[in-house]
């Protein structure tokens, strides 16, 4: 036990405490949280911003795909800005997308970051969507994609189903919404936080 808090609070390993287990209570909190945003319609916004820390988060009209993750993950509990932020004072290096120093204001707002922290922090899941597979695509999961255009994207899965039995995403591409667009892209990671 000691060994765990140690790891957490030293080396900043994505431990944090949260309500439930992702495919319970805080599934349910992720969704919801990602349901907020898509009834909110935040408004697409690139650029750097300074925000606050941690639980820093632009105005709620505003935002990018990653913002909705964030806010997602925030509503279960789970600040996503600090945590990345403090494993990246520690492994900076490791990670993709990186100003000179960490940044709390933008770091965790990067897909590619996002992504690393997941794969290492959390549970990675199949990316491919066929019959075979629907059941390991839950609600609050993350998704990530390559668009066409070559740029990255992420969303949380919903519990709203389309008729093949597909989840609808919650993303934020122009306006947050929620749409039935999981296949509509490459499909580059999955993932659920926490495990």
């Amino acid at each position: 036990m000691f060994r765990l808090i140690l790891c957490a609070v030293v080396a900043g390993c994505g431990v944090q405490s949260g309500t439930g287990h992702a495919s319970g209570g805080a599934a349910k909190k992720v969704v919801a949280g990602a349901k907020i945003q898509a009834r909110e319609s935040a408004a697409y916004t690139v650029g750097y911003f300074r925000i606050g820390y941690p639980n820093g988060d632009l105005p709620r009209d505003k935002g990018v795909c990653t913002d909705v993750v964030i806010r997602a993950l925030r509503h279960a509990g789970y600040d996503i800005q600090k945590l990345i932020h403090e494993d990246m004072r520690v492994r900076f290096a490791t990670y993709p997308r990186r100003e000179k120093r960490p940044d709390s204001n933008i770091d965790h707002r990067r897909c590619p970051n996002q992504i690393w922290f997941f794969k290492k922090y959390g549970k990675t899941l199949t990316n491919k969507v066929s019959t075979e597979t629907l059941t390991h695509w839950k609600p609050g999961d993350i998704v990530y994609w390559k668009l066409d255009s070559g740029l990255d994207h992420t969303g949380v899965l919903s519990d709203r189903v389309n008729g093949k039995g597909e989840p609808y995403v919650v993303h934020n591409l122009g306006r947050c919404a929620e749409e039935d667009v999981l296949t509509s892209w490459k499909i580059v990671g999955h993932y659920r936080y926490p495990k």
